[in-house]
């Protein structure tokens, strides 16, 4: 599997590509931050970041992108800013066909580091490890979208195993208008009983 992961800002995108299966060792295909000056028009960021993350997708053809899940901060002029680079991230896969997956920052470090605490040394630190780099990327939002890559391809296999479950469930749970035979035929089961 080959997964682009997105930790979106509006300053500094980080972008990184990661292939490979859950259980084995992971490779980076690429790393880096796709960049906008703060003092441009809100409108040409985004562009500039739709224009990056299509250059990433063109150069490395991911089978999914992973995005970080934005979460409320106490700074709303920032999460506003990192929810419009993740909704940028999210149009350009899914003009492609390409699935999305969105995790959240504790997700990641837990399934990175063992803790969903974990500060961004750390996570640069056990990205670095994990795919066996001579030295943690810079700057962070790299470093957390390789972390993005690598949640998304260990947690893919029981997330996909859980929607094929529900799915199944799904198809066998009879619905409201349409109950079993056996409830249809328990009344007139009843019918001539004496007490």
């Amino acid at each position: 599997m080959r997964v682009l992961g997105v930790d979106p800002g509006l300053t500094r995108c980080g972008v990184g590509v990661v292939e490979g299966v859950a259980g084995r060792p992971l490779t980076m295909l690429g790393v880096g931050v796709v960049r906008t000056p703060a003092d441009a028009e809100l409108g040409h960021r985004l562009v500039a970041i739709e224009q990056g993350i299509e250059q990433w997708l063109d150069e490395h053809r991911p089978e999914c992108v992973a995005v970080e899940r934005v979460f409320s901060q106490h700074n709303v002029r920032t999460v506003m800013g990192t929810a419009q680079a993740s909704a940028v991230a999210m149009l350009c896969a899914a003009r492609r066909g390409i699935p999305v997956a969105l995790h959240t920052p504790s997700e990641v470090k837990a399934a990175v580091t063992g803790s969903g605490r974990a500060d961004k040394a750390q996570v640069g630190a056990m990205v670095t490890r994990l795919l066996r780099l001579d030295a943690p990327p810079k700057p962070a939002d790299a470093a957390d979208a390789l972390a993005l890559a690598i949640c998304h391809i260990w947690r893919a296999p029981a997330h996909n195993r859980l929607q094929q479950a529900v799915a199944l469930h799904a198809t066998r749970t009879p619905s409201a208008s349409n109950p079993p035979r056996a409830a249809k035929a328990a009344p007139n089961a009843l019918k001539g009983r004496t007490a």
